[in-house]
């Protein structure tokens, strides 16, 4: 199969990541016949240093014109420290999501056997959890206008909107997700306190009859927070809104040890980007150091998710999991092993992929 694949290495630890991403999947090219080609652009702090925009027009023309498009990080402290700054990265992500209508952010949370120890919660709490979110990420409170502050400056305010043909479309692939899983879907909300939210739910509800082989539960945003510590293997397919998606899913994360290790996709109708759950972490920008995992395995969704090579991506996770075991990790989940550079995990990663 040919594939064109955009990089948009982005930000601070971004370009170190998407390089070790690159080698994983040029070895899975080689093993299994296919033909990969490449093109990067700049996106966030690096593009507004090139050209003042965090998500140029010609970074999104490589991007429509690519079968798939894999992204490392964006942020700089230099912006985040600067809370007048006219542009910001992180505009040049929520403009990427608009224009290339990645409507569905996907991000699956499981456990690995070798880290399991590693997770702040007990054992017997997260062995075994397997659940995936679908959060919607072009509407909500992050787009709805108006939004500003009064003259004065002493009263801000953001608008909270949703279409029912936003969430009818996201709706219908958490139950497509749920035919295929274990047939759970819960819908998550603020349903007595919000009128979007009331939306959702009833959006959902009409939606039930044509999906009768899954089961479908409605549950408060708080209430999941909760329910995500105390018992994370209840959950299945989860659905939601932007903000509180946004809030959730980086709890989640934290349930299989490190946000190092989690991939995510952002799916749209005709373009599908992947990403490490992480962020830009500057501090280690440029000392080899980073956890490339997380953005090896968005890689692995990518040939699952974009390509429909279930094969494929068993293999860039079957090598993941052996590096876990083996010990060929980063700092920062090392234990007696001692730590590899994050190019040194990118290229054990590919060499196993070629055995």
């Amino acid at each position: 199969m040919e594939m064109n694949i955009a990089l948009l290495p982005g930000d601070g630890i971004g370009p170190e990541v998407i390089e070790q991403a690159v080698k994983v999947v040029k070895a899975v090219g080689k093993k299994f016949g296919h033909t990969i080609t490449f093109k990067e652009a700049v996106v966030g702090a690096a593009a507004i240093d090139a050209t003042g925009n965090p998500y140029p027009d010609e970074t999104h023309e490589v991007c429509l014109q690519a079968d798939a498009v894999l992204f490392g990080a964006i942020g700089d402290p230099k912006y985040d420290n600067d809370p007048k700054a006219k542009v910001r990265p992180e505009q040049g992500l929520l403009a990427m999501r608009k224009k290339l209508g990645l409507f569905s952010n996907v991000r699956p949370t499981f456990t690995f056997p070798s880290l399991i120890h590693k997770s702040p919660l007990k054992k017997e709490r997260i062995e075994g959890t397997d659940f995936v979110f679908l959060r919607e990420l072009t509407g909500g409170i992050y787009f709805g206008e108006p939004r500003g502050r009064n003259e004065q400056g002493t009263k801000a305010f953001d608008t909270n909107v949703y279409t029912k043909e936003e969430i009818t479309r996201l709706a219908r692939m958490g139950f497509e997700f749920a035919q295929k899983r274990r047939k759970l879907l819960t819908c998550v909300d603020k349903a007595n306190v919000l009128a979007t939210s009331r939306l959702w739910r009833e959006t959902v509800q009409e939606l039930e009859p044509e999906y009768p082989d899954v089961k479908v539960e409605y549950e408060f945003v708080d209430a999941v927070a909760m329910r995500l510590i105390q018992w994370p293997k209840a959950y299945d397919v989860l659905i939601t809104e932007n903000l509180f998606g946004d809030i959730l899913t980086d709890e989640a994360s934290v349930i299989s040890g490190s946000m190092g290790l989690m991939p995510s996709a952002s799916l749209g109708s005709d373009v599908k980007l992947f990403e490490p759950i992480h962020g830009s972490y500057p501090q280690a920008a440029g000392k080899d150091i980073a956890n490339p995992l997380a953005t090896v395995l968005s890689a692995a969704m990518m040939f699952e998710y974009a390509f429909d090579l279930k094969d494929e991506a068993k293999a860039i996770s079957d090598v993941v999991n052996l590096s876990l075991a083996e010990g060929v990790v980063t700092e920062d989940i090392a234990e007696e092993s001692k730590p590899s550079k994050t190019s040194e995990v990118g290229d054990w990663l590919a060499e196993q992929i070629l055995k």
